[in-house]
């Protein structure tokens, strides 16, 4: 097929607006969207300092990308931030392709282990319980994210969560039930401690497959393997269950995130409070007198 716009061979369908993109439209059109999505949702103001967290995958460094071409136009400071998990055999390959795309960017980055945090791998912390990994990983991941963001004076932490990402989220908390990670999935959470660095996900409406079109057209250097507990984990099989539903019906994806996006700020006026405490064992912000990151080292 042809692109709509020039007539040139296309590399992608577009199934919700009926265009055909060559890579040179499909490009303008990818980055003309970032850059409204950060404008009209003033995700970033002039002169702040941003944290993104970078994995060494596609949505990670597709948004290091495209924030360091906002920077040639728009005033702010960014930094990267690493974790390394630990997850032998997976982990090594991804944060290679991390550092080699983050200094041909010449984005200054700063590698956080849990090994050197928590005095573990994520190997160790789950070598007799696999099922927990990804609840794991995500809780000793976030704290890391933010007290390393808070660390470096940045005002924003922004992450490569992608359309695909949240609707599997949306779908994951309420068949948990979780009403209060099912209240708190806009764009930045609302300033409830002075200690959690607002959170952005400027990627968050665009599809996943866009997104890996976007960094194969643009040749970044992405690792593309998956993480040994992925088949463990929920979200793998509610992927699936939504990419189904795409196919049947297609725009479902948009549909369930703007949905969503309509009955958050009731959500967040009804079960987030205005402000939290902190932990009682590390000072860190949490709803209870122990955050989830002390919880779990004090079960090892």
């Amino acid at each position: 097929m042809k692109c709509s716009r020039c007539k040139k061979d296309a590399i992608y369908f577009q199934r919700q607006s009926g265009q055909y993109y060559c890579g040179e439209h499909f490009n303008s059109y990818f980055v003309k969207k970032f850059m409204r999505i950060i404008r009209e949702d003033q995700l970033i103001k002039k002169n702040e300092k941003v944290a993104v967290a970078v994995s060494g995958g596609k949505d990670s460094l597709t948004l290091a990308y495209l924030l360091k071409k906002l920077q040639a136009r728009y005033p702010f400071q960014m930094e990267a931030i690493i974790v390394d998990e630990g997850i032998s055999g997976y982990r090594a390959h991804t944060l290679d392709a991390a550092k080699s795309q983050l200094e041909k960017l010449e984005i200054e980055y700063h590698i956080e282990s849990f090994k050197d945090n928590f005095g573990k791998t994520l190997d160790s912390f789950v070598e007799n319980n696999k099922e927990n990994a990804c609840s794991t990983c995500g809780i000793l991941r976030r704290y890391i994210l933010n007290k390393k963001a808070r660390e470096l004076s940045c005002t924003k932490l922004a992450t490569g969560h992608n359309l695909d990402d949240e609707d599997q989220s949306v779908i994951m908390n309420l068949m948990r039930g979780d009403v209060i990670r099912f209240s708190r999935g806009q764009n930045y959470y609302k300033k409830i401690s002075d200690k959690f660095v607002e959170r952005i996900k400027p990627l968050r409406y665009f599809l996943e497959k866009e997104i890996v079109i976007f960094a194969l057209n643009n040749k970044l250097t992405f690792d593309s393997s998956e993480c040994p507990y992925a088949e463990y984990a929920m979200r793998g099989e509610v992927g699936k269950f939504l990419d189904r539903m795409e196919e049947l019906r297609p725009t479902t994806k948009y549909s369930l995130l703007s949905g969503y996006d309509k009955v958050l700020p009731a959500l967040n006026q009804f079960f987030i409070p205005d402000s939290i405490g902190v932990c009682e064992v590390c000072g860190e912000p949490t709803m209870d007198g122990t955050c989830m990151r002390c919880k779990i080292l004090e079960k090892e």
